[in-house]
């Protein structure tokens, strides 16, 4: 059972979790032992309340495939068991992620003296580089 919040938690036969061979250096240890984890959540089949489902669907996720389905691969660490642990961690994450409502965004202007800064400065900007040019010859 993958505790998300008090309220949710996600059931272990939901989880997906296979043991494949990590990828990158390691010598011997990469090409006999499968340490990494591969993790597959399908979000639409989960017990999961509606709104973390939709949330967790509209989400421009690379992790999250077309059909719905979360794929997480944890590779860093040497063993199985802290990989797993580590792929648990990030869906966690995941899901708590679309849990959080983001504060709505109020419009702001730029103060006047802010406004007059600005044009005070981009018209001293113009005159240096109006005194760059080349001097008109008599």
């Amino acid at each position: 059972m993958l505790q998300i919040t008090n309220a949710i938690a996600i059931p272990d036969d939901e989880i997906e979790l296979t043991a494949i061979r990590a990828q990158g250096p390691g010598g011997q240890n990469v090409n006999k032992v499968s340490s990494a984890i591969h993790l597959r959540f399908d979000i639409s089949a989960s017990s999961l309340p509606e709104f973390y489902k939709a949330e967790l669907l509209k989400l421009s996720d690379s992790r999250v495939t077309k059909e719905g389905v979360i794929v997480i691969k944890a590779q860093t660490h040497r063993t199985q068991d802290k990989n797993r642990t580590e792929a648990l961690s990030r869906l966690k994450q995941l899901v708590k992620s679309v849990g959080i409502c983001k504060k709505p965004r109020r419009p702001t202007r730029p103060s006047r003296n802010a406004r007059i800064k600005r044009v005070d400065s981009k018209t001293k900007r113009g005159k240096t580089k109006s005194l760059r040019g080349k001097v008109p010859r008599e």
